[in-house]
């Protein structure tokens, strides 16, 4: 297999809880990210899927140095991102950019389109000739030239988020962070959305990371699909492999979820249901992270040892102590009921 564009290698982003005003001193702190290895290949898609507050957009931002890692390796070509500092930063940035969940607060609604487009060309010094450049990054995107004299304002949600992609792609990069590209949209425009990133992936070769909670989108878009918990990746397999046989049981929760769109279809699947709310990643459970809430779990072996990630086939890795024996069926699931019973006592 290729070498990967970019490895992650532990990562971790902990902020710190602070007690005091004058004589400040740290007394926890919140565990975003904790301990995070990830492989992503050129011209591959790797979808990071979970629910909110389990670090996806703290993770992405934490490969881009957006946000400062508190520990591990971000690897891009050889080189450990991690720890680069000024000008070595700045010309790797020039490789790796982000799409924003938000595209109305993500633009800059003082600057017109040609501004916000050309932004990263000025900021890199690099030469171009402005209409023409302009031109040519909005027809990538579907826009026409003359929404170039226009402002964010002006724009419908949809419109918005192209000409953050049309940012984002302005100086060519390797990778892309699309960090939740459609939540912000309505259904009918997010098809629209993501056909255009498969299609700039395509003409231009791009790597994403797609950061996202819908499953369906991420399966529509991914290669690769990496599942997140309160700071950790539990799960990650091919895309299809994933979502035909999941051998963790917070991603078999998950995609037990998901609704089926063919009102005429019967669906044969198995809801399970979640107890409780995701623990705080300043005081995370010991063990296995997820045995607060999983109804596959078997006491003292899931409460007290966590399980590594290891891979049950090829590409498909898992960090589950019993993942064999609930894919067998031998271990089935409690209902939300016995789980809050048991968690109760």
């Amino acid at each position: 297999m290729d070498e990967p564009l970019l490895k992650v290698r532990g990562l971790e982003v902990h902020f710190p809880i602070k007690r005091g005003i004058v004589l400040e001193r740290q007394i926890g702190a919140v565990k975003a990210v904790d301990g995070v290895d990830l492989d992503i290949y050129k011209g591959k898609t790797l979808g990071l899927v979970g629910e909110s507050g389990c670090g996806k957009s703290t993770l992405g931002r934490a490969i881009l140095r957006l946000t400062k890692p508190t520990a591990g390796q971000v690897i891009y070509n050889g080189t450990d991102l991690a720890q680069l500092q000024g000008e070595d930063l700045r010309r790797q940035r020039r490789h790796m950019q982000m799409v924003f969940q938000d595209p109305m607060s993500s633009l800059n609604p003082r600057q017109s389109v040609e501004t916000l487009v050309t932004e990263p060309l000025r900021a890199h010094g690099i030469s171009f000739e402005r209409h023409a450049r302009v031109k040519e990054l909005l027809e990538l995107v579907g826009l026409p030239s003359s929404a170039a004299n226009r402002y964010p304002h002006e724009f419908s949600g949809g419109q918005r988020q192209r000409i953050g992609i049309a940012r984002a792609i302005a100086l060519e990069p390797d990778l892309v962070i699309a960090d939740e590209p459609v939540s912000a949209l309505d259904v009918s425009i997010q098809a629209q959305v993501l056909n255009l990133l498969e299609e700039l992936q395509e003409r231009l070769n791009l790597t994403y990371l797609v950061i996202a909670h819908d499953l369906a989108v991420v399966r529509h878009v991914s290669d690769d699909v990496a599942v997140m918990y309160l700071g950790g990746i539990v799960e990650q397999a091919p895309s299809d492999d994933l979502y035909e046989q999941p051998l963790h049981p917070y991603t078999i929760s998950l995609l037990s979820a998901i609704p089926v769109p063919n009102p005429e279809v019967e669906d044969r699947r198995e809801r399970i249901l979640l107890s409780g709310d995701l623990p705080s990643p300043a005081n995370p459970p010991s063990g296995c992270r997820f045995h607060t809430r999983c109804p596959f779990r078997q006491e003292t072996r899931c409460d007290d040892e966590l399980p590594p990630l290891r891979e049950l086939s090829p590409g498909h890795t898992v960090a589950c102590h019993y993942a064999e024996e609930i894919l067998d069926g031998k271990i089935t699931p409690r209902s939300a009921e016995e789980m809050l019973t048991a968690g109760a006592s």
